[in-house]
């Protein structure tokens, strides 16, 4: 199983309304690096949902419940979609200001790419963050 990270402004949707919602759909997406990540995931698959712009903190996890299919909000055959539910909300949100205190955190991609809206997270990374959150691994 691979791991991700999922970027959302709070404002336009957020992890309270995603646990409301049940399941939603991943679209929007047009940066092909972030298309490519979509594209890699697999049913099954956990990704730290991360609130952007304000808050700045992983606050759950999330799970593919459908892997990429053809972006309902656009014609082009470029872009996809991803639908996801929510897994767990994390016990402690773990801030971008805590992940960039970590020294073994510092090559995350929420670091080093941090306009990226969905990116890898490796195990190690996962594990860490995860303990960081208080959740058992």
């Amino acid at each position: 199983m691979a791991h991700w990270l999922i970027k959302s402004e709070p404002f336009k949707y957020s992890w309270e309304q995603f646990e409301k919602d049940k399941q939603t759909f991943w679209d929007g997406v047009r940066n092909y690096a972030a298309r490519n990540n979509l594209k890699a995931m697999k049913k099954g698959d956990l990704a730290f949902f991360y609130h952007s712009n304000e808050g700045l903190e992983i606050v759950g996890i999330a799970k593919v419940v459908k892997e990429a299919y053809q972006d309902p909000t656009t014609p082009e055959e470029a872009w996809v979609a991803v639908d996801f539910a929510p897994h767990k909300k994390l016990k402690k949100p773990v801030s971008l200001a805590d992940i960039k205190g970590t020294k073994e955190l510092l090559d995350m991609a929420l670091v080093k790419l941090g306009r990226l809206s969905v990116q890898p997270v490796t195990d190690k990374e996962w594990k860490i963050v995860m303990e960081m959150a208080g959740e058992k691994v």
